[in-house]
């Protein structure tokens, strides 16, 4: 949004990051992921109310606190989700936003590894790479799933976007982007200032026009004028929070909490929307990047990726993928599973750690989640942390969905080629064969997939927070551009779909200036 903005000379662009730069080993090299994710550096490290759908257990949500967001930090899957979810968007009030619209926007964005076509961009900022950490087994999940009927698509994010198919990560030369590479040229422009450790605590109004912005940096307050609009990109947790600090949002909550009311919009931190997921482990015969992780293997891996920027540490989450449909009746995908040729573990303390044992995995989850939720304000004071209440699997048919993606994953798993290889299972585990086995497990190890959206959600009903330009409704001079405004979550994942958003936002932005 802000190299967008600054691309018209009439315009001066001022961007607030409340954290520092991207620019750093463990957000630049792949591997690093886990180490960028819950240090709080670079992540938020939101914690989740008790979730009574996941036997109250508390979740710590990660979100990008640096340069380029979540993109920054998370898997590096570059997933636009399906077609049919931006024609949903348009049905649900998002007029402008149907698949046809924003395909343009979408191919603007990308530099793609597999050239341009009808529907990818060749010469966009963000580089779209095939995956630099290849192995056989790769191959032979995706083989495995065509045996068991699986169309074999040649791009799921082109023309056929129901199959199985690599996935692409957003990589140049097995090192990470994320949409910080937008800065590059834009902080040479003179019309463009960026602040870092620069935090956001209120939009100011006079009446009801957003006049400016106040701050914190380095523990002190400073204030900011804006003489022609504000435009919050804080994401599916701050942009809401920062709303309602401001006076936006449910007049009743804003009251209760001790804040003036600037305008009573119901939806504000409303709509939260995640996918519910779980991961599927087995233990292999075979060398995996578990096992190349550790000893001699890690220092070859090391100057593998010192010398070519390939191997373990240009790793991304998700190495081939799969949008299917578990029911006759259905008209899109619901189900989406991601593959590893590797597998993860959580230590004590909840942090992701590679697996010792040779491991492959398959993350499964449900593409159009029906559980919603909720961001609000623990206080008056900004600083505080936002109170997030979710239950992941607070809806009977989203868990009966993810049942269905688990013995998706469990079925492909068990097909030759890669059944071959497969020593055994390690979690679900043969405990949980059948379905009541499955919805006990998932009750207990069911995870958000961090793809939070919704809670400023775009539209024209009585809970929208933005119209169909991004314009914050009920005020002048304020727009919202991220993952908040999607009226409901695309499948896959949000990076991708939130990078297009600021694109088109920014046309919109300037549209609505120029007029």
């Amino acid at each position: 949004m802000a190299a967008r903005l600054s691309e018209d000379s009439r315009l001066n662009v001022l961007l607030l990051e409340a954290g520092t730069s991207d620019k750093h080993g463990v957000t630049k090299i792949p591997a690093m992921m886990t180490a960028a994710m819950q240090n709080p550096e670079f992540d938020w490290r939101f914690r989740a109310e008790p979730d009574p759908s996941l036997r109250d257990r508390v979740d710590i949500w990660p979100a990008g606190k640096c340069l380029g967001g979540g993109g920054a930090i998370n898997g590096m899957a570059y997933i636009r989700g399906l077609p049919s979810d931006y024609d949903r968007w348009a049905q649900e009030g998002a007029t402008g936003w149907d698949y046809a619209s924003v395909l343009p926007v979408l191919k603007r964005i990308e530099h793609n590894e597999r050239g341009a076509d009808d529907y990818r961009g060749g010469e966009g900022p963000l580089r779209i790479a095939e995956g630099r950490d290849h192995s056989h087994l790769v191959d032979e999940w995706i083989e495995a799933a065509v045996d068991g009927g699986v169309f074999r698509s040649p791009d799921l994010n082109g023309a056929h976007a129901e199959g199985v198919d690599f996935v692409q990560v957003t990589q140049k030369n097995g090192v990470r982007q994320s949409a910080a590479v937008y800065l590059d040229a834009a902080l040479k422009r003179k019309n463009l200032q960026l602040i870092a450790n620069a935090q956001a605590t209120r939009i100011r109004f006079d009446g009801r026009r957003a006049v400016g912005v106040d701050y914190m940096l380095h523990g002190q307050p400073y204030s900011i004028d804006a003489a022609r609009g504000v435009v919050v990109c804080g994401g599916a947790i701050n942009s809401p929070k920062l709303l309602l600090q401001s006076g936006l949002g449910p007049a009743a909550h804003l009251r209760d909490i001790g804040l003036d009311v600037v305008a009573d919009l119901p939806g504000v931190g409303e709509n939260l929307q995640d996918h519910p997921g779980a991961q599927m482990v087995h233990d292999v015969n075979v060398p995996t990047l578990n096992t190349d992780a550790r000893g001699l293997g890690a220092l070859k891996q090391a100057l593998t990726f010192g010398l070519s920027r390939k191997g373990l540490l240009a790793a991304s989450l998700g190495h081939a993928h799969a949008f299917l449909r578990t029911r006759d009746e259905l008209d899109a995908p619901n189900v989406h599973l991601i593959f590893s040729a590797y597998a993860l573990d959580f230590d004590k303390d909840g942090a992701l750690t590679m697996r010792k044992q040779p491991s492959i995995s398959t993350f499964a989850h449900v593409c159009h989640p029906r559980a919603r939720g909720h961001v609000r304000l623990r206080s008056p004071d900004p600083l505080d942390a936002p109170l997030i209440q979710h239950a992941v699997l607070g809806d009977s048919e989203d868990l009966e969905m993810l049942v269905e993606a688990m013995e998706c994953a469990r079925f492909i798993a068990g097909r030759a080629p890669l059944s071959m290889h497969i020593t055994g299972e390690v979690r679900p585990g043969w405990a949980s064969s059948n379905k009541d086995g499955l919805r006990d497990f998932l009750r207990q190890y069911a995870t958000a997939s961090y793809d939070v959206a919704g809670t400023c959600k775009m539209g024209a009903d009585a809970m929208a927070v933005v119209d169909h330009t991004l314009k914050v409704r009920g005020v002048e001079g304020l727009w919202v551009a991220d993952a908040s405004v999607m009226p409901s979550l695309v499948a896959g994942g949000a990076n991708a779909t939130a990078i297009m958003i600021g694109e088109k936002g920014a046309d919109l932005v300037k549209a609505a200036l120029a007029a």
